[in-house]
C-alpha cells in the first residue's frame, strides 16, 4: 500500500480553501453552543436560576417598610386566642371586631378568611344538635326572636366598606360569582390569557351581598412553591374575577370599574405588544402586569409594626393611629390555623402578609417590573457578545481573552443588578453571561485542538493515508512490521476511470491534481466508510480490500455497498463538474469509471522488500478483481462481481453476465452485475427486470437470438438509466453475429 500523498499536494495547491474551511468549522464551534442556549431560555433549568438571582437580589436589597404606609394587619394570634378563646370565633366575635375597626375609621376592612360556612356557634346551629322534647321547643322560640350571628356579621359588614374572600378552584359549581364592579377591556380580550378557574369557593350569601367586594386569596405560586407574582386579575370561565388584592384597592378608592389594557390596544404603547394582558387600572392607580394578569411584589422583611394583634382591638387597648385611615387586612397567624407561603425573603410568611406587602408595593408604586422586551433582548444580546467574543479570541492569548469574557460577566452582572436598584427592572444576565462564557470555552477548545493538530500533520503525514485499523494493529504488535504474510480469504476491489488520457490532456498539472483530488476523495471515503482498506493509487485507479487486517464476516456485502455508494458519487461528482464547465463556457464531458469485485482466498501482509514493503495483498482473486473491472466498459455497466462475491452477499440485486474465462484458467469463471442493493432487489420492478433478463439470457444461450434482442428490448424500456446500457449490449450482440464472440 503505497502512499500517494495527493493530499499533501491537495494541501499545498489549496491553503486559501483550507483557511475557509477551518473558518467555518471555527464558526460551528462557537454559534452551535450559542444556538442551543437561545433554544432553552425557556427551559425550567433556566428559569430556576433566573429566579434564584432575582430572590438573591431582594434578599440583599429588599424594599424598605415605610411606617407610614396605609396598611395594617390584624393579627388573630396565638395571644389573641389565648385572650378570646380557641378559633373559629363565633361570627359575633368577628362581627364585634369589624364594627370596632369601622369605629376606629379603617378605610377598608379586608378578611383573608372565606366564610364559607354557616357559623357553627350560632344558637340555631346548636340547637340543632339538642334532642327533641319541650326544652328544645321553648329554646326555639327564644332564638327565633335573636338574630343569628352570620346576619349580625352581615349587618355589620353593610355598615362599612367590607372584603370578604374567596378561593377559586378548578370544581364545578354553578353559584353566579358575586361581582360588584364593571370591567372594562381595551385591545385583545384579556380573558383568554389569565389563570383559568371553573369554581368557586365562596363567603356565606348574606355576607357576600353585604360586603363591599369579594376578592380570590389565590396564590399562583412558581413550581418550587415560592410566590414571586400575585394575580390582579383571574378569569372564572368568561367572568374576570379580582383577586382580594385588587378589590382591596377598589374599595378603598370607592371605584366602580376596572379597566384592563390588553395587546393592541389603541394607545401606540400597547400596539404590538407581547400578547396577554399588560396593564390592570383601579380608580386612580394604575397597575403594569405581565401577560398573564400578574404584578412582581418586591418584599420586605417581616415587621412586627405591620401587626396589631386581634384582642387588643377587642379589648379596646389600640390607638386610633394604627387604624384610622388605613386598609385593615383580618388573617390568622395563630399556629396550627395559618395560611403560610414561601416569599422570596421569608421561607414563611402568612397570607394576610403577602396581601399588606402586594398593597403597599402597589401603593408606593415599588414593583419589580420584567418587562416584556426583556427575554429578547438578552438572546439577541446572547448572540452579540458571542459572535464578539468569538471573533476576537482568534486574535487574543488565552489569558486576556479570558480577562476579556470575565470583564463582559462583570459588566453584565453589574448592569443587572443596577437595573434592579435604580429602576426595578429585573434584567436577566444569565443568558448572555452562559453563552459568552460557553463561546470562550468552545472557541479556545477548538483553537487548541487546531494548534494540536498543526502540530501533527507532520508527524502523522504516513499514519493520515494508512489504514486505521492497520495502524491500530501495527501499534499494538510492532513485530509485525517483518515480511510475511496469511492466508485469508478476502473481497477485492478494482476501480479504474474510463478516458483517463483525454481528461489529462485537456487539464494543465495543477487543475488535473486538483481534479484527481476531488475525484479521489469520495470515493475513499465510501471505501472506508463501508470498512475497507486501500490498497493503493495506481495513477486514475485504486485497489482496496476487505476482511483484513481484522475480520469482516459479511466483507462481500460491504464491498459491495461500498461500490454502489462509489458509483452514487461518481453521479454527484459529475454533475458538479458539469455546471462548473457551463460556468466556464467550456464543453463537458462525463467521467466513468468501471469497478470489479471478486472473493477469494489472497495472501495478505506485509509485501516487498527488507527494506521497503507495503501492507497488499496477492492471488488470483486480486486477477480476477482487476479482469472483471477491465470488462465493466464492453457491457456498459459500472459493476461486475465475481459469483463468489455474489453468493456471499445474495440480497443484493444481481443479474448475471456471460461467463469469461480468466488467464491461467481452463474453466469459465461467471459473473455478474451488481445493480442495486438489498432495497432494490425487493422491489417490484427488478423483480419484473430480472424476469426477462432471465429469459433472456436463456434465449440468448439457446440461439434465440431473435427472441433474445426481444427480451433485451423489453427490459431495456423497464430498465432505469443506469441499466440500459446493459440490453443495448445485449440487443446489438444479438443482432449482429460479430459481436456475440
Amino acid at each position: 500500500m503505497r502512499l500517494p500523498g495527493r493530499e499533501v499536494i491537495a494541501q499545498l495547491l489549496h491553503p486559501s480553501l483550507r483557511q475557509h474551511l477551518r473558518h467555518a468549522s471555527y464558526l460551528l464551534a462557537i454559534i452551535l453552543p450559542v444556538v442551543v442556549i437561545v433554544a432553552l431560555a425557556k427551559s425550567p433549568l433556566l428559569v430556576d436560576m433566573s429566579n434564584i438571582m432575582f430572590d438573591a437580589y431582594q434578599r440583599a436589597e429588599p424594599r424598605r417598610w415605610d411606617p407610614q404606609a396605609p396598611i395594617r394587619i390584624v393579627d388573630i394570634d396565638d395571644a389573641s386566642l389565648a385572650q378570646i378563646g380557641q378559633w373559629p370565633w363565633p361570627r359575633s366575635t368577628i362581627a364585634d371586631l369589624v364594627d370596632r375597626l369601622g369605629g376606629l375609621g379603617a378605610v377598608a376592612v379586608v378578611f383573608d378568611i372565606v366564610f364559607a360556612e354557616p357559623d357553627a356557634s350560632s344558637p340555631e346551629q346548636i340547637l340543632r344538635l339538642l334532642p327533641k322534647g319541650s326544652a328544645r321547643t321553648a329554646m326555639e322560640k327564644e332564638i327565633a326572636s335573636r338574630r343569628s350571628n352570620d346576619a349580625t356579621l352581615a349587618d355589620v359588614s353593610a355598615k362599612q366598606p367590607t372584603v370578604f374572600g374567596s378561593i377559586l378552584d378548578q370544581q364545578t359549581r354553578r353559584e353566579p360569582y358575586p361581582i360588584k364592579f364593571g370591567v372594562a377591556t381595551a385591545g385583545d380580550d384579556p380573558i383568554r390569557f389569565l389563570p383559568h378557574f371553573t369554581g368557586a369557593i365562596l363567603p356565606l350569601p348574606a355576607l357576600a351581598e353585604a360586603a363591599a367586594g369579594v376578592g380570590a386569596i389565590n396564590w399562583l405560586p412558581d413550581h418550587d412553591q415560592v410566590v414571586r407574582r400575585i394575580p390582579i386579575i383571574l378569569a372564572l370561565g368568561n367572568t374576570i374575577v379580582p383577586s382580594l388584592t385588587a378589590e382591596t384597592l377598589r374599595v378603598a378608592q370607592n371605584a366602580s370599574t376596572i379597566i384592563v389594557r390588553s395587546s393592541n390596544a389603541g394607545d401606540p404603547k400597547w400596539v404590538g405588544a407581547h400578547a396577554g394582558a399588560g396593564a390592570v387600572k383601579i380608580g386612580n392607580i394604575e397597575i403594569p402586569t405581565n401577560a398573564e394578569g400578574e404584578v412582581r411584589i418586591h418584599f420586605t422583611p417581616t415587621e412586627r409594626e405591620r401587626f396589631v394583634p386581634a384582642w387588643i382591638v377587642l379589648t379596646g387597648k389600640v390607638e386610633r393611629s394604627q387604624v384610622q385611615n388605613r386598609i385593615i387586612i383580618i388573617g390568622v397567624s395563630a399556629g396550627g390555623i395559618s395560611d403560610q407561603q414561601a416569599t422570596p425573603i421569608d421561607a414563611s410568611l402568612t397570607g394576610a402578609e403577602i396581601h399588606a406587602q402586594a398593597l403597599e408595593s402597589i401603593l408606593a408604586r415599588a414593583w419589580l417590573i420584567r418587562p416584556d422586551w426583556a427575554p429578547g433582548a438578552e438572546q439577541i444580546l446572547a448572540i452579540v457578545l458571542a459572535l464578539m467574543i468569538g471573533t476576537l479570541l482568534p486574535r487574543l492569548n488565552a489569558i486576556p481573552a479570558a480577562l476579556a469574557v470575565t470583564l463582559v460577566i462583570v459588566i453584565l452582572s453589574a448592569t443587572s443588578w443596577y437595573a434592579f436598584i435604580a429602576r426595578s427592572i429585573l434584567f436577566d444576565p444569565i443568558l448572555p453571561a452562559l453563552s459568552t462564557a460557553l463561546t470562550y470555552v468552545c472557541g479556545a477548545a477548538w483553537l487548541f485542538q487546531s494548534e494540536q493538530r498543526q502540530k501533527r500533520q507532520v508527524r502523522e503525514a504516513f499514519g493520515r493515508y494508512v489504514s486505521p485499523d492497520i495502524v491500530a494493529r501495527l501499534a499494538e504488535q510492532p513485530s509485525r512490521l517483518v515480511l510475511g504474510g496469511e492466508t485469508k480469504t478476502l473481497t477485492v476491489m478494482f476501480c479504474d476511470m474510463r478516458g483517463f488520457t483525454p481528461i489529462s490532456e485537456r487539464y494543465d498539472v495543477q487543475r488535473l491534481t486538483r481534479f484527481m483530488n476531488d475525484y479521489f476523495t469520495p470515493l475513499t471515503d465510501a471505501i472506508l466508510a463501508n470498512r475497507g482498506t486501500i490498497d493503493k493509487y495506481i495513477g486514475d485507479a485504486l485497489m482496496a480490500f476487505w476482511n483484513a487486517p481484522y475480520d469482516i464476516a459479511d466483507h462481500a456485502r460491504f464491498a459491495a455497498r461500498a461500490a454502489l455508494q462509489m458509483v452514487a458519487e461518481l453521479e454527484k461528482l459529475n454533475q458538479s463538474w458539469r455546471l462548473d464547465a457551463e460556468l466556464r463556457g467550456e464543453p463537458y464531458h462525463e467521467v466513468k469509471f468501471g469497478i470489479g469485485l471478486a472473493s477469494g482466498e489472497c495472501c495478505v501482509g506485509n509485501l516487498g522488500s527488507t527494506r521497503r514493503f507495503d501492507y497488499s495483498v496477492l492471488g488470483d482473486t486480486v486477477n480476477l478483481a482487476s479482469r472483471l473491472e477491465g470488462i465493466t466498459a464492453s457491457y456498459s455497466i459500472n459493476i461486475v462481481a465475481s459469483e463468489a462475491t455474489r453468493d456471499l452477499s445474495p440480497d443484493f440485486a444481481w443479474l448475471e453476465l456471460d461467463p469469461v474465462r480468466v488467464k491461467g484458467k481452463t474453466q469459465d469463471t461467471r459473473i455478474f452485475y451488481l445493480a442495486g442493493d438489498d432495497t432494490e432487489a425487493r422491489s417490484s420492478g427488478f423483480a419484473e427486470l430480472i424476469t426477462y433478463h432471465v429469459q433472456m439470457l436463456q434465449a440468448y444461450r439457446s440461439g434465440e437470438f431473435v427472441a433474445a434482442a426481444s427480451l433485451a428490448g423489453r427490459a431495456w424500456e423497464i430498465a432505469s438509466s443506469r441499466h440500459r446500457g446493459l440490453y443495448e449490449f445485449y440487443e446489438l450482440k444479438c443482432q449482429k453475429p460479430e459481436h456475440r464472440n
